[in-house]
């Protein structure tokens, strides 16, 4: 088993675009000639964008991208600009006299952080395609650039969060996973040590704990952990659709607490079709990879708009 990057598996490309001083971005995942597509939505306050046409009885068979974004329900724009590029590559499902490329979508909230103004919109998801690039950057960039963790007590007390990606091949099974953490919760490590969260008096919180010790408390609005596993495997959208449920295990061990009511918590799946794999497999690489994806998303990151990062609590 040896680490890869998500653009090592043949015919995906990755690109990146964000407005560092407003405090959001979008990351789009392409497939030019098209995979098989999945989702699993988890959290209550969900912002998506085309995860009906992934139910497997539906008609469209294949995707060309995922487009993660900042802005809340406004960043779902941003998909218009990977449409219009994909369009003019030649890539969609063909309707005969036109082609329509098929892109879904998730956007987080980070419109707390910066200029609430700043919204992902079509222009920016048509840059992120043009920034293709063989180095996929992490931390404050794409659609973590705004992200924040441990929102519990206010913005006062949470901390900075980002992007983070993780890839592993396997006898030429290829898995990776890429994730914007924007959770109502804390990250913590695979001992459940708290990585980044609520940051109070010098020390980091638990949230879960002090969900329970103010249970009168509302949640604070305005979250979200979006993420995509690629992979190189044989799979159809009903199988693409499993394995985002049981990446949803990753987020559970990484994030707590997690699913909440403030979160839209979301997985996609694209799978390119090239080994013959048990979707068990798949599902326990993929959530390998994301539960390292998601901790490397805060091990990233740095400070930013006024919020502390994972970096700073451990100089």
């Amino acid at each position: 088993m040896k680490t890869i990057a998500m653009n090592e598996i043949k015919g995906i490309e990755v690109g990146q675009a964000q407005n560092k001083q407003g405090g959001s971005g979008c990351t789009v995942i392409l497939c030019k000639e098209g995979c098989s597509g999945g989702v699993d939505v988890r959290g209550g306050g969900p912002a998506t964008r085309e995860t009906d046409l992934l139910n497997p009885i539906n008609m469209v068979q294949q995707i060309h991208a995922v487009c993660l974004s900042g802005g809340s329900a406004f960043g779902l724009d941003a998909a218009g600009g990977v449409m219009r590029y994909l369009e003019e590559c030649g890539c969609g499902h063909d309707m005969g006299f036109v082609k329509v490329p098929i892109v879904c979508g998730a956007s987080l909230f980070d419109l707390g952080v910066g200029d609430p103004r700043c919204r992902p919109d079509a222009k920016m998801g048509y840059e992120a395609c043009q920034n293709i690039n063989q180095n996929i950057a992490e931390g404050n960039v794409g659609a973590g650039t705004g992200a924040s963790v441990g929102k519990f007590m206010g913005k006062e007390h949470a901390m900075k969060s980002g992007l983070g990606t993780y890839g592993i091949e396997l006898n030429g099974l290829k898995v990776a996973a890429i994730v914007a953490v924007n959770a109502c919760g804390n990250v913590v490590d695979e001992n459940g040590h708290q990585l980044a969260g609520v940051y109070h008096e010098g020390k980091i919180m638990a949230t879960d704990k002090l969900m329970l010790q103010m249970y009168e408390q509302p949640l604070p609005q305005g979250n979200t952990t979006i993420g995509c596993i690629v992979t190189n495997a044989k799979l159809d959208k009903a199988q693409c659709t499993k394995v985002a449920g049981i990446t949803h295990n990753a987020y559970a061990k990484a994030i707590q607490p997690v699913h909440t009511m403030s979160d839209g918590d979301t997985v996609f799946v694209m799978a390119t079709g090239e080994v013959s794999v048990a979707v068990d497999i798949v599902g326990v690489l993929a959530t390998q990879c994301m539960e390292k994806a998601i901790r490397r998303a805060v091990m990233k990151a740095h400070s930013a708009y006024g919020l502390m990062a994972w970096c700073d609590v451990n100089s």
